[in-house]
């Protein structure tokens, strides 16, 4: 129980790698209070932490509006009296080719993965330095290191998470609170389970492991990062690829 009695806040958590993140969170002992722009899922998943004897919140907060993410923080301090750890995972992808990519889908990607890291965090960091005490994880992606064809909007963004991660890292050092980003490779989520298998097979083929990852791969790391054995980590970009583009 690495995580016993500790307050986490995890955006993006009611389904795929949030969810698993949540849920890993819950079973090594936190509260978890569980943010996503879609209220019910926010609301399934806390449900699901709750039957396993811990304390959860549901609430709606969209990453990309200021005034949800203030709101679901008085919420939590009000209900919690303080955030413990802080997972920023919500994202979006709105795939097109440079050509075809317009500036609407270029700003919508980059303000929800990137600037709506920033402003959960800013938000959150606020209290974690008046308790000298934190624990931040930020979910990128091996694109953010490989870039990818028809994702360049994403693939900047999550390369933003990494340069993000590292210079609050240094920042927030003096204060006691742990900065670290995850890079995930393919993940079973229902972004995945769209692409049809003729290219998708390939692509688990150039996997040294040969699988496609799980939330629950995820969420383990993310576990470890967020808990007291990983204090003397910080500013570090994991990969957890199964060692894809290595």
């Amino acid at each position: 129980m690495i995580l016993e009695h500790k307050i986490a806040v995890v955006t993006g958590a009611g389904q795929g790698i949030g969810q698993g993140i949540a849920l890993k969170l819950a079973e090594k002992g936190a509260h978890v209070v569980v943010s996503d722009v879609r209220e019910q899922t926010a609301i399934d998943t806390a449900a699901q932490i709750e039957t396993m004897g811990r304390r959860a919140l549901g609430l709606k907060a969209d990453v990309a509006n200021r005034g949800e993410i203030l709101k679901m923080v008085e919420t939590t301090i009000a209900e919690f009296g303080r955030i413990d750890i802080l997972v920023n995972n919500a994202g979006i992808a709105r795939s097109a080719t440079l050509l075809k990519l317009s500036e609407e889908a270029w700003n919508a990607v980059l303000d929800v993965n990137l600037t709506g890291a920033f402003r959960t965090t800013q938000a959150i960091a606020r209290h974690m330095i008046d308790a000298r005490y934190g624990k931040i994880v930020n979910i990128s992606s091996i694109y953010g290191r490989t870039g990818t064809v028809g994702d360049s909007n994403y693939a900047s963004s999550k390369a933003g998470i990494v340069g993000f991660t590292k210079s609050i890292a240094r920042e927030l050092a003096r204060h006691n609170i742990n900065v670290n980003a995850i890079l995930p490779g393919m993940v079973d989520t229902p972004l995945l389970r769209g692409i049809p298998d003729k290219y998708l097979q390939p692509m688990i083929e150039e996997i040294p492991l040969r699988r496609v990852g799980t939330p629950e791969d995820i969420a383990n790391v993310a576990a470890f990062l967020a808990s007291d054995e990983a204090s003397y980590i910080t500013g570090a970009a994991v990969e957890v690829s199964g060692g894809w583009r290595m």
